[in-house]
């Protein structure tokens, strides 16, 4: 029997996102590729640090202790650039951090994330915006992770991940609105009209339903366990207020997708929240907005819709992703904000 993807949740992550790799990155641009094959052999037992998504994907692997290890909950795929040989390194210090992630792909200079969707992926995290960009344009559930400050590691094995709304969870459509010639003005008739009326989906939608798979699966367990404390909490950060909040809420409720908590912030700093809130990873599809988060949460860019497509897009563009090569090798590494925007 083939082992299924379908029925867990699968997230897709270059070591780039997952480890530190600047030293190699660099000693690579500086030496070149053979050079960099006999430094990575030469240190395959020196175990690489963690990276911004390791904390995250450290937390996320260890939900798989409510179900049956035969069966796991999630699913963690490497996706490299490296060939196999220079990924050894990468595998070592996944199993030295005890990490139970036992698939990856390694393709000597060419990005995987065409397999995305081969593989039931519900998200991609990258360091490499070519990467990033490439896969969204075949539609595929991806993300920027940008440099951001170390998260706070020693409360437990909760797992908390917030989300912005539009083009993130939902599609881009109010976005469009506001960035018209009404302003805010037709934007606050327009969600007003349609309230009762779902947003198409956005490109973690499908992410968040895996998510609250896992969370019903918790909601099972405390009735079982009545003392159990579930460790997954999902927030909504966005900036929709009053009136344009009932549409995100009746778009999620028409979903059958839900979240703990709501923050309709109506242009105040998220970042302020996130520092409160404490997310061990936060998705927004403005890099102006992940400019204040990053400094409280690992955050990453979601480059979808009118947001990434517009000249104001550029303005807000301040954030830094990873260090990126595209060497044969691999090497994966690769402005204020309105009061009243949107998203």
């Amino acid at each position: 029997m083939p082992y299924e993807l379908s029925n867990r949740l699968v997230v897709g992550v270059a070591s780039s996102a997952l480890f530190d790799l600047a030293v190699s990155d660099a000693y690579f641009l500086a030496n070149g590729e053979q050079a960099y094959r006999e430094y990575q052999e030469e240190h395959l037992d020196d175990v690489l640090g963690p990276g911004v998504a390791f904390s995250f994907i450290r937390r996320l692997l260890g939900l798989n202790d409510l179900r049956d290890a035969a069966n796991p909950l999630v699913e963690v795929i490497v996706l490299s650039k490296n060939d196999p040989s220079t990924g050894l390194r990468v595998m070592r210090s996944i199993q030295t951090h005890g990490l139970s992630i036992s698939r990856a792909l390694f393709m000597q200079g060419k990005s995987p994330y065409e397999y995305i969707d081969a593989l039931d992926m519900s998200l991609f995290l990258s360091g490499n915006d070519g990467d990033v960009r490439s896969a969204m344009a075949l539609g595929f559930p991806a993300g920027l992770v940008l440099e951001s400050a170390s998260v706070d590691d020693d409360d437990g094995g909760a797992l908390r991940v917030a989300f912005d709304f539009d083009g993130v969870v939902a599609d881009d459509e109010a976005e469009r609105v506001y960035q018209g010639p009404g302003g805010m003005v037709a934007f606050r008739d327009h969600e007003v009209a349609n309230r009762s009326v779902p947003l198409d989906r956005g490109p973690l939608r499908e992410f968040l339903r895996d998510l609250n798979l896992i969370q019903t699966v918790e909601e099972d367990r405390r009735l079982i366990e009545p003392d159990y404390q579930p460790r997954l909490r999902v927030s909504i950060v966005t900036a929709r207020n009053a009136p344009a909040h009932e549409r995100a809420i009746r778009t999620l409720q028409q979903w059958g997708v839900t979240a703990n908590d709501a923050f309709f912030l109506g242009g105040i700093d998220k970042g302020k929240v996130l520092k409160v809130l404490k997310p061990h990873i936060f998705f927004d599809d403005q890099k102006g907005h992940l400019e204040s988060t990053s400094a409280y949460a690992s955050s990453v860019h979601i480059p979808y819709g009118v947001a990434n497509e517009s000249p104001r897009a550029s303005s807000g563009d301040s954030g830094s992703p990873l260090p990126s090569g595209d060497a044969v090798v691999g090497n994966d590494d690769g402005a204020v904000v309105l009061a009243e925007e949107v998203v």
